[in-house]
């Protein structure tokens, strides 16, 4: 995969930054915790879900155990983490580690019926980067077997082709369900586990390996591994015995708080966690697959960076950091942070997908004195700046996210089979901020063509996942159709919590003039769409509307759910004024104590004193 961080190189390999140390350490060891959302009350359980996903492709199952295990259909016992202490002498002195593992395998359901999930590497190490762990190595795998409470006898399968297939894992998963209901009186669901899978392993073998799955364990009673370390497989397969074990990324080293990859890239301190010697950075491309073993992975496979972390990033002006980098294909991504996070605080990660025709640069904005008007209509840099300075309760991070050509809609056309893991990149880039921020919430927000994103990822899911706090089109929302399920997943999302909030933008582009001649049909441009859209959503949510000043505001929800559309008596373009007159800052904040304190919808420029000098 290509990856390009600009301004700063990759730190990979060697150890974190002072900044990320510290973040890590003012986070604290106290909540040993997975960070997922409450289990949802109608949330399928483990044999409804396995019956549910039978009949997909590995892809598609995959994604849907994604979609699970990211919206909180995990079992309570499997959130709460385990203690492993090792220690090993070097240099004539004793370093004593303790790292937090799950107490079982990955599972999907309750308590009472979980479905235990085999998965590809790549997936695996998407859901560890998303719950901010890792694999485990070979060593972690024995140290975990001999702490475990409950050690299960392997029960295989004979090997045949099913061996890979759900009928399989099912019967495998009532076999490994009944070991462990026999042992539930001595010891409760919580207690640590092991024995009955071979877990998928982190290891020197991936660098000579490439594009291989690396298994190893299943433990029988004599303490000893039926399965040796083996790369004989591609980094597509997994059957039923393959179990993921997951380790959390933060660990204490003679009782400070350090990390999994800075302890494995020491070589004085590697021998806590590996019996192989320091391992740098050692993890599983996201979705890789081996084209030469896997015909079927010829088509275009997103390829999300799975290197760059907090310490990638750089100190600018206004007391910002970002980092920038490159997602294959053709996906470039900028994220501005502040350049002091504050763990106490929840962090809000907005991700703004481009409109037509602009590059990132553009976008964030400068003083005008350049020939590019491009740079002076959006201001996204400035109105991120003034929001930040308003809301002191948070971490307030954006990213960017331009693509090749410069237009979402022909991207997702081009790509069309990779559109359906949108949501896998917007994870990956809450991922960077998992280890030092266990409660981060994402806006889903773009302009113009940017709104296609959002609807790619609205089509990709069948539940938005609760940690979406926001979806906020601006002049966006072109694509949307009920008959898609757009209205039907944003109402349950609306319902699932008082926290979700959906803002619309859009001005009377019906009636608007490009030289002289209509460029939207009345019903294909946003006017049209976000007049669709308040029908449909009336038959469901009741909605009080007003008019002031040629603006009229549709609110339902007790104002969670809210459009503003703009009236065009001459007949002007509108589209980037909306942003540019503060509709990014009014998306934002609309519904906190900062709405509208320094700003109006439609006024003048609020940010002026925030926008970059040239």
């Amino acid at each position: 995969m290509k990856r390009k961080v600009e301004s700063v190189r990759c730190l990979a390999g060697r150890a974190m930054c002072g900044l990320f140390a510290f973040l890590l350490f003012s986070a604290t060891l106290a909540a040993q915790t997975l960070p997922l959302p409450p289990r949802a009350t109608n949330a399928p359980a483990g044999r409804e879900f396995a019956q549910s996903i039978t009949e997909l492709d590995q892809t598609g199952r995959e994604q849907r155990i994604y979609e699970q295990v990211a919206s909180g259909n995990v079992p309570d016992f499997l959130r709460k983490l385990v203690p492993i202490s090792v220690e090993a002498v070097s240099d004539g002195k004793t370093n004593r580690a303790t790292y937090f593992v799950t107490p079982d395998y990955l599972a999907v359901g309750s308590d009472e019926d979980y479905f235990l999930t085999p998965l590809s590497p790549g997936m695996a190490q998407q859901i560890a980067n998303l719950l901010g762990c890792t694999l485990p190595t070979r060593k972690m795998v024995d140290d975990i077997y001999s702490a475990a409470a409950v050690k299960l006898t392997p029960s295989p399968i004979a090997p045949s082709p099913a061996m890979a297939t759900m009928p399989v894992f099912v019967q495998h998963n009532s076999t490994v369900r009944e070991q462990r209901r026999e042992q539930l009186a001595a010891h409760p669901l919580g207690a640590l586990v092991a024995g009955h899978k071979k877990d998928v392993v982190i290891t020197k073998k991936l660098l000579a390996s490439p594009g291989k799955v690396v298994i190893y364990g299943w433990h029988k009673p004599d303490g000893k591994p039926i399965q040796p370390l083996y790369t004989g497989h591609a980094d597509f397969y997994a059957d039923y015995s393959h179990g993921i074990r997951l380790v959390q990324l933060r660990l204490t080293l003679n009782g400070e708080s350090r990390t999994v990859p800075e302890v494995l890239a020491d070589a004085n301190l590697a021998p806590l966690l590996s019996d192989e010697g320091p391992l740098d950075n050692i993890r599983y491309p996201l979705h890789s697959q081996s084209t030469a073993e896997h015909p079927a992975s010829q088509s275009s496979t997103p390829r999300t960076n799975t290197s760059i972390t907090l310490a990638d990033f750089h100190n600018v002006s206004f007391s910002e950091r970002t980092a920038t980098y490159t997602l294959d294909p053709e996906i470039r991504v900028h994220i501005n942070a502040p350049a002091d996070l504050d763990p106490r605080k929840p962090l809000k990660l907005v991700i703004y997908t481009l409109p037509n025709g602009n590059t990132i640069e553009q976008t964030v904005g400068k003083t005008p004195g350049t020939n590019d008007w491009h740079y002076d209509i959006q201001h996204i840099g400035a109105q991120t700046r003034f929001v930040r300075n308003e809301l002191k309760d948070c971490n307030l991070v954006v990213a960017y996210l331009e693509v090749g050509g410069k237009s979402w809609p022909a991207w997702r056309k081009k790509h069309a089979d990779m559109a359906g893991r949108i949501p896998e990149l917007v994870d990956s880039i809450k991922a960077i901020f998992s280890p030092a921020a266990t409660n981060v919430q994402i806006t889903l927000s773009g302009h113009s063509g940017g709104g296609s994103f959002i609807f790619g990822y609205l089509n990709s899911v069948d539940r938005i996942p609760n940690h979406i706090e926001r979806i906020a089109f601006l002049d966006s929302n072109y694509a949307y159709d009920q008959a898609q399920g757009h209205k039907d997943k944003i109402a349950n999302w609306l319902r699932a919590s008082d926290q979700h909030r959906l803002i619309v933008l859009a001005y009377n582009d019906a009636v608007a003039l490009l030289n002289g001649t209509n460029f939207v049909s009345a019903t294909g441009g946003t006017w049209g769409r976000s007049r669709q859209m308040i029908e449909d959503f009336g038959k469901e949510f009741k909605f009080s509307s007003q008019t002031n000043a040629e603006l009229e505001t549709y609110t339902a929800l007790d104002g969670r759910l809210s459009f503003f559309l703009k009236e065009n008596p001459e007949r002007k373009i509108l589209h980037t004024v909306q942003v540019e007159r503060n509709g990014f800052i009014h998306c934002l904040l609309l519904g906190t104590s900062a709405e509208s304190k320094g700003y109006s919808y439609f006024g003048a420029r609020a940010y002026t004193m925030w926008i970059q000098p040239e």
